[in-house]
């Protein structure tokens, strides 16, 4: 599959995920299988972009081609300026964001907010588009509710726009994150457009993946809460696409290794007192479904320094040896591996 002028080595791919796909995790989700990963979206007010969080967000340096960064705003203009200023800073793909579904984002007429007005949607996508010499891509939602869905209208705003790619997330704004996605929107805008559809929202399993392959047409998946704590998911599913057969979970001794290299990584980002405080999340993540996995995890919670933190983590995956030399959890639709 290609983006413009980038081939990407499967169809399987990272969500962005505000707090969560930051340079450490992108990049061990790619090296993990993943195809394709996008930044945290990152604000167009110029007024922010020297900002630390902002800073951190468009980091790219030394991660995997290509480097995508998505964009957040609802005024053409500044976004076509930001769009120019990560393209000045090595972004090689851009993405605009009408999908997040958060009030604050929301409050702020940006994310799916803009799904409400097509007037400025077409004005953002030519603007962004005509301002940049990289591909540009769109993620969205259906619509706004249930009661204005209107992705095939976007949709055809894109394409006419000059988008690559789009990437369209089974729910509308009002959903949420609540019950479940819904494909069939997703599959008339695969039928109605020529460029690129990427199917998003609850591919949780392998299986799960191919049906929605299979019952979209898309073209590809992305992954984004399912990936939390399990970044080899992307290896899993693009070997069970090409293959119809189930890797078995990962060796405990690899994991171990896979958190010692993301917590050193996490930590030189973000620096000590905030990287031992942000990386409680994506441990939590990791060993939320392992034997005492919970009791660590409150445990681990109080730790306030780096090392010691390192060292529980370790100490916590020797443990699970006890179960068996892999770890003790599969896919909801897979025996578990022993």
């Amino acid at each position: 599959m290609n983006i413009g002028p980038y081939s990407l080595r499967n169809n399987v791919f990272v969500a962005p995920m505000a707090g969560v796909t930051d340079r450490p995790f992108r990049q061990l989700c790619k090296q993990l299988g993943a195809g394709y990963a996008v930044s945290e979206m990152a604000a167009s007010d110029p007024r922010l972009w020297q900002s630390e969080k902002t800073s951190r967000r468009i980091n790219h340096d030394g991660e995997m081609e290509p480097k995508a960064v998505q964009i957040a705003g609802a005024d053409p203009a500044m976004l076509a300026d930001c769009a120019k200023y990560n393209v000045d800073r090595g972004a090689q793909i851009i993405d605009i964001n009408m999908g997040c579904p958060v009030k604050k984002v929301c409050n702020s007429w940006c994310g799916s907010a803009l799904l409400q007005d097509e007037a400025l949607v077409g004005r953002i996508l030519e603007a962004v588009v005509g301002a940049v010499d990289v591909p540009v891509t769109l993620k969205f939602r259906t619509g706004w509710n249930r009661a204005n869905k209107n992705a095939l209208a976007i949709a055809a705003l894109a394409e006419q726009s000059g988008i690559a790619m789009l990437t369209l997330h089974g729910r509308t704004r009002a959903d949420g994150y609540s019950g479940d996605a819904e494909y069939q929107t997703i599959a008339a805008v695969k039928a109605a457009v020529r460029i690129p559809v990427v199917a998003n929202g609850d591919i949780t399993t392998p299986l799960k993946a191919r049906e929605v392959l299979q019952q979209t047409g898309a073209d590809a998946v992305m992954i984004g809460r399912a990936a939390q704590g399990r970044p080899w998911i992307f290896r899993e599913i693009d070997h069970f696409l090409r293959t119809g057969t189930y890797l078995p979970a990962p060796l405990v001794s690899e994991v171990a290794q896979l958190m010692d290299e993301h917590l050193q990584a996490h930590y030189a980002f973000y620096g000590d007192y905030l990287g031992v405080r942000t990386a409680r999340k994506h441990i939590g993540w990791y060993v939320r479904d392992l034997p005492g996995g919970e009791e660590f995890r409150q445990r681990m919670n109080r730790l306030e320094d780096c090392r010691l933190q390192l060292q529980a983590v370790q100490a916590f995956f020797e443990s699970q040896l006890a179960y068996g030399e892999r770890l003790q959890y599969g896919f909801a639709d897979q025996p578990l591996a022993a």
